[in-house]
């Protein structure tokens, strides 16, 4: 299992076959965010992180700007990443609140996390082939997480993607749509939920907060 992930994780932080998304990961690793003027951006596609034999997969559209396309892992370094993981940590499903940078000792529980799409897109809008093209990606990561129950989509556009996905990759035609707590049963016996994503907006605005949140990944390890 181990050196699958390993086999495929080289493969994806070597790609350069979107050329809009080279250009524009490396456009931010050069001019960086002022915060971060003196930090050495990662500045490649981002892998998949946690337990690989966990039975939750999390999904995000696609790394942030100045979270992983900074610190070469996936929802670490910025204000998603610290709400995401306060929550994960009181259903104990990490081992710590944050999610700082690749050598701070985090730990996922019978969890995976990932994203759609490995690059970060120009505002945050990645085009058709550039989603059919990865998605080779996120096909092997899920056929690798073979304990696999229960897929949780970080946002709308994350929700999109999957089906997008399942749409291209399985016999699935359901029109289902996104709403927060509620599940749907994929093809393959593999259970969708949607997800408010942890951005600082959805917080500040309390569309998602810290009960709501904790609510929905206990249900989730009730499913599994």
């Amino acid at each position: 299992m181990k050196k699958n992930f390993n086999k495929l994780n080289n493969s994806i932080i070597k790609c350069i076959k979107c050329k809009r998304l080279v250009n524009f990961r490396t456009k931010i690793s050069i001019q960086k965010r002022k915060q971060f003027i003196n930090e050495k951006y990662w500045g490649k596609p981002i892998t998949g992180y946690g337990d690989t034999n966990g039975k939750i997969l999390l999904v995000g559209l696609a790394p942030a700007a100045h979270g992983g396309n900074r610190t070469g892992r996936v929802f670490t370094g910025d204000k998603s990443s610290d709400f995401l993981y306060k929550c994960l940590h009181k259903v104990k499903i990490a081992n710590q609140p944050n999610s700082d940078y690749l050598d701070d000792g985090l730990k996922l529980k019978n969890a995976f996390i990932t994203t759609a799409l490995k690059c970060v897109p120009p505002e945050d809008k990645p085009l058709k082939k550039e989603l059919d093209q990865c998605f080779k990606y996120f096909n092997q990561e899920i056929n690798f997480l073979k304990d696999l129950k229960v897929i949780v989509a970080l946002g709308k556009i994350a929700f999109d993607a999957c089906k997008y996905f399942y749409k291209s990759n399985y016999n699935f035609n359901e029109n289902i749509k996104f709403k927060h707590n509620k599940v749907f049963k994929l093809p393959n016996n593999i259970l969708l939920i949607g997800c408010y994503h942890p951005s600082p907006r959805n917080v500040n605005t309390g569309r998602i907060n810290e009960k709501k949140m904790v609510q929905l990944f206990n249900r989730v390890l009730k499913l599994i």
